[in-house]
């Protein structure tokens, strides 16, 4: 083919492509959802995982599909969105799931178990070893489908106002600890306490609490927990990479032309990568920001990590034991867990610990 007919023939074929795409748009629906979100807009990572996947959406679907976004309180409380989306009040939300216990310690998997996986193996059992067929079953008895959609990376322990030595010294101490992991420090002598984030702060400041967690650097700096407890503990242990998620009615879901609901996935897909990274970015400045301060940071003891471990798994037991859903998750989250360290053990453990061991010196 000569040149001149052949970019007359990819001219005409690249104009055909541009009128194509309008029209597959116009013959899809306008769409307009809400999303409520269980953080608020301080904390702009949480937060703005929510707002990346609404603009997403709008980005795939040429505008047709608008998803606005609310922060916790603007609709409803931020430890209602499931029951919110469960209902069909709003079409989706963005939640973690161990929020929700009370209603299933099963809710507790998804975001993460004390002792359990931290972001990479998390998202892969949910992703690829099982976990969201388990759970997709799951939800769906609460009239909702689940999406990964955030993750927070391992988290810190918490702010202390003294310093803890010794299991002997967690006796008594009320602690701001929710979940799962609040059942686990109780056996070690943790009180646990329920509070808002905004209400962390003057707790601590009054001697309400003696030690409350929360996030990690970039998130608790802002916070200024560092004004009124020094002590800076690592690692959170019951959050080793926390998962934020995206829940969606099933109803409203299964209406979605299936190009819709691509976007979706994808747009969930790229805030739960997203998420991560801005956290191990902003962790750093926020760790530098407040040993500057004067924060004194310390890893738990041992004796406290080993009892903690103990706990943990003697309540998945007893839960086990009592609620079948819960076993039938925690039979392949645990068996996951256990062939998963086999391989870190040998390449991801050895690694670090050689590059985290030895400095390059300059």
């Amino acid at each position: 083919m000569e040149r001149r007919s052949f970019l007359k023939a990819a001219t005409v074929g690249a104009a055909g492509a541009t009128v194509a795409a309008p029209a597959l748009a116009q013959s899809l629906p306008e769409i307009r959802w809400r999303m409520a979100s269980s953080f608020p807009k301080s904390l702009d990572t949480l937060f703005g995982a929510g707002e990346h996947i609404a603009r997403r959406v709008s980005e795939l679907t040429d505008g047709k599909f608008q998803i606005r976004v609310f922060a916790a309180g603007e609709l409803l409380p931020g430890l209602q969105v499931l029951d919110a989306v469960q209902a069909n009040t709003v079409e989706c939300g963005h939640s973690c799931s161990y929020y929700y216990i009370g209603k299933d310690p099963t809710f507790a998997f998804e975001t993460q178990l004390p002792f359990g996986f931290n972001s990479r193996q998390n998202n892969a059992w949910l992703g690829q070893g099982g976990g969201m067929e388990l759970l997709r079953e799951f939800y769906k008895g609460y009239n909702v489908i689940n999406f990964l959609a955030g993750n927070t990376g391992t988290q810190m322990g918490g702010w202390f106002r003294k310093e803890v030595k010794t299991l002997a010294d967690l006796k008594g101490l009320k602690m701001r600890i929710a979940g799962l992991a609040g059942k686990v420090m109780q056996p070690l002598g943790v009180v646990p306490q329920q509070l808002a984030g905004a209400d962390i702060y003057p707790a601590l400041e009054k001697g309400t609490i003696d030690a409350a967690e929360w996030v990690g650097p970039y998130d608790d700096e802002k916070l200024a927990f560092y004004k009124v407890a020094k002590y800076y503990y690592y690692p959170g242990f019951w959050e080793g990479g926390s998962t934020v998620s995206s829940y969606v009615n099933l109803e409203q879901w299964n209406k979605l032309p299936k190009a819709y609901q691509v976007a979706y996935e994808v747009a969930c897909a790229e805030a739960n990568q997203l998420m991560q990274n801005k956290y191990d970015v902003q962790n750093i400045m926020g760790l530098k920001k407040l040993i500057a301060a004067g924060v004194q940071l310390r890893p738990f003891p041992k004796d406290v990590m080993v009892a903690a471990q103990k706990s943990a798994f003697d309540l998945y037991g007893t839960i086990s034991a009592e609620n079948p859903q819960f076993r039938k998750v925690f039979e392949s989250w645990n068996k996951f867990r256990e062939d998963i360290q086999l391989w870190w053990r040998v390449a991801e453990f050895g690694y670090d610990q050689f590059v985290l061991t030895n400095p390059v010196k300059k």
